[in-house]
């Protein structure tokens, strides 16, 4: 019975306006968050990632109305890519030496980090601007929780994801290895081994990673990751639907000596499923 149910929700598409309805814009405590500049726009064939944009361009958080209700966009950065497991056609991209060192370094440091807590902020394709608080335990291990008056908070537990809607009282389940998060959750990974690296760039404030995934019955989605040119501390990451939608969450306040509660990370699929 529990298998049964299991099923019938992983198979299950979140629906939009579930996941951003009653959700708030930022509110003066966070005039200092960093918002994320929005995603350049990428064409189907890229030989080079787009440049990272600097932080100077993007509008403040303060400048926001607090009291605006945001409309529905896309439920968040973390589920636009399919769930089909059988990818399409990938291509294979020539990188020079340069660019291959970037990227042993960039696998490298995302190795390293096995624990992560810190804050978020969300821009969906509509511009609405939400924030909360993470937590990472490798692998496969992550709480997103989302500032009030949002009713959402995220969780995997190594195996699945859980999107649990508290107003609604509902719970949609995916697997983990099916959604981009598993590449900020392996263990180990070896970028380009592991992932379909399209581009990767640096300039004197970020090297910026781009991670391409082809099924062939939905299009091609595309994962834009951001690290600080300096410390190579991850900074933000984009995704971009087979429709071109994008969604942005820049981090910030990280720490990697925390250890979190485990009972962060725990999902609870009896009482949900009842």
């Amino acid at each position: 019975m529990l298998e049964r149910g299991l099923a019938g929700r992983v198979s299950r598409i979140i629906p939009v306006a579930m996941i951003c309805s009653a959700l708030a814009v930022a509110t003066a405590a966070a005039q200092t968050v960093p918002l994320p500049p929005s995603a350049p726009r990428v064409k189907a064939s890229v030989e080079q990632p787009p440049a990272a944009a600097s932080p100077s361009t993007a509008t403040s958080p303060s400048t926001a109305t607090t009291d605006a209700q945001p409309a529905p966009s896309r439920p968040n950065g973390f589920f636009p890519f399919s769930l089909d497991k059988s990818p399409g056609p990938e291509q294979a991209t020539a990188f020079d030496a340069k660019q291959r060192a970037l990227l042993d370094k960039i696998s490298t440091y995302l190795s390293d980090v096995q624990t992560m807590v810190g804050n978020f902020v969300q821009v969906g394709p509509d511009g609405q601007r939400v924030e909360g608080t993470f937590y990472i335990q490798k692998p496969g291990k992550v709480r997103f929780e989302y500032n009030p008056p949002s009713p959402i908070d995220i969780i995997a537990d190594g195996s699945s994801v859980v999107v649990n809607n508290r107003a609604l009282e509902t719970h949609d389940y995916y697997p983990l290895s099916q959604t981009p998060l598993r590449y900020l959750l392996a263990d180990r990974i070896d970028l380009l081994r592991d992932t379909n690296v399209v581009g990767v760039s640096a300039d004197d404030t970020f090297i910026t990673v781009v991670i391409e995934e082809t099924q062939t019955m939905v299009g091609t989605n595309r994962l834009m990751i951001m690290f600080d040119a300096k410390s190579l501390q991850l900074k933000q990451w984009t995704v971009t639907d087979p429709q071109g939608l994008d969604t942005t969450v820049a981090v910030y306040n990280l720490d990697s000596t925390k250890k979190p509660d485990p009972s962060l990370f725990v999902i609870n699929y009896q009482a949900n499923l009842k």
